[in-house]
């Protein structure tokens, strides 16, 4: 069996800049601009593009503490940004790298995808997502600008993450599928392979079946295109995850990059964790009315997508550290 290669003395570069880097750079900062801009005002107390009766204005505190959170949140992709551009980057912890990154992949990917999706539905007279109820939540321009950034902060921040990621770590997903060596944590892998496909078969039947239009288990508020396009990209990111890690544990797909099913686990996992986990939070958070109130196997499809892409997360760093660990033992 082919082992894998061993990491070349030179896998760090000595500066990651360059003209490409630094516009990637400088559009990721930008691009938070007007999201920081607006959450700063919210706190501030200003009700710019909230209309008067929003449901936004009844929980004062608890709105605050939303926005505190989600500016840090999006405060971390300028410094993550800073990170991936500079030289004192390469020195950053792998997995205080990794980590980052990973959740916002995860928390950016479906807007990405379904920000563009939602307005082509719309385009096509698909409907929307009720926009005399949305603007009721917040004026219709707000959710414009504020997507349009979030679509240029993924763009710009996968840009720089795979060219970083390409220079420190490339050498780990060189090679075949076949190629990879069976280690002794190989059963473990599968039995979490098994289980996390096990478990995503409820979330994604739910999925797929809100996808169709199929209303079972949804408030009325639900029942919108825009819904049915994010549950069809969930159920993608779902079968993604799920076929990464069968790939990665059971070896399958002889042929294949070994950063195809990376790749997929990569990016199914963070988006089935980080959504399901931001969604299960949304679910616990109090409301009074019962209506508002998500249903219970709402909150079961979120927690259990939640679940599995933990999983698979777990999946992918062990093998990911493992291989590393054995090709730095061999180069030693």
């Amino acid at each position: 069996m082919t082992q894998p290669p061993a990491p070349p003395a030179t896998a760090r570069p000595a500066t990651p800049t360059g003209r490409t880097r630094r516009v990637l750079r400088a559009v990721a900062v930008v691009s938070c601009v007007p999201y920081l801009g607006l959450k700063a005002a919210w706190l501030a107390g200003s009700h710019v593009g909230v209309p008067e009766g929003s449901a936004l204005l009844d929980d004062r505190v608890g709105m605050a503490v939303v926005n505190g959170l989600t500016v840090l949140l999006d405060s971390a992709v300028i410094v993550l940004a800073l990170v991936l551009t500079r030289p004192w980057g390469l020195r950053v912890p792998a997995w205080l790298i990794a980590l980052p990154a990973w959740a916002a992949t995860g928390l950016l990917a479906p807007i990405m995808a379904g920000f563009p999706a939602q307005l082509a539905v719309r385009a096509l007279g698909g409907g929307g997502g009720r926009p005399a109820e949305r603007a009721v939540f917040l004026h219709e321009w707000v959710f414009t600008v504020v997507y349009t950034g979030f679509l240029l902060q993924g763009l710009a921040l996968g840009g720089l993450f795979v060219l970083y990621a390409r220079d420190r770590w490339g050498w780990l997903w060189r090679g075949r599928v076949r190629e990879l060596p069976v280690g002794a944590a190989a059963p473990a892998y599968r039995l979490l392979a098994v289980a996390a496909s096990v478990l995503a078969l409820l979330p994604l039947t739910l999925h797929v079946l809100w996808a169709c239009g199929v209303p079972a288990g949804l408030r009325a508020a639900d029942r919108t295109a825009d819904f049915r396009v994010l549950a069809a990209l969930f159920a993608l990111f779902l079968q993604a995850a799920v076929a990464g890690a069968l790939l990665l544990a059971f070896r399958r797909g002889g042929g294949l990059a070994v950063g195809v099913p990376l790749a997929l686990a990569w990016v199914g996992s963070a988006a089935a964790a980080c959504w399901g986990g931001w969604l299960s939070l949304a679910c616990l958070g109090g409301m009074e009315d019962i209506a508002d109130r998500p249903t219970p196997l709402t909150s079961l499809a979120y927690a259990g997508q939640m679940l599995v892409g933990l999983l698979v997360a777990a999946i992918g760093a062990h093998h990911v550290a493992e291989r590393s660990a054995g090709a730095v033992r061999r180069a030693a």
